[in-house]
């Protein structure tokens, strides 16, 4: 697994819902990489930290802020606005 799979994958991890075959794997570069085991140290220091947001919590100017600010985090695309979950 290189860095940039572990990357992508680490909410799934993170949540319990990666396939047991990849869990071994991204546990298995996180054993031989430095760097990515800081990551995903800081995301867990992060989530403890921040807990979970609700987005109706969020006024709209927060929440443009937020998007302005991550809006490269996927390669550029958006979310949908007003999505249901």
């Amino acid at each position: 697994m290189s860095c940039q799979q572990l990357v992508e994958l680490v909410t799934e991890y993170l949540e319990g819902a990666l396939p047991a075959e990849d869990a071994q794997r991204f546990e298995a570069h996180l054993a031989d990489c430095d760097w990515c085991d800081r990551y995903v140290e800081q995301m867990r220091v992060t989530i403890r930290t921040v807990g979970r947001l609700d987005e109706r919590a969020l006024s709209p100017a927060a929440q443009e802020q937020l998007l302005f600010a991550f809006r490269d985090w996927n390669g550029g695309e958006q979310p949908p606005r007003g999505r249901q979950e």
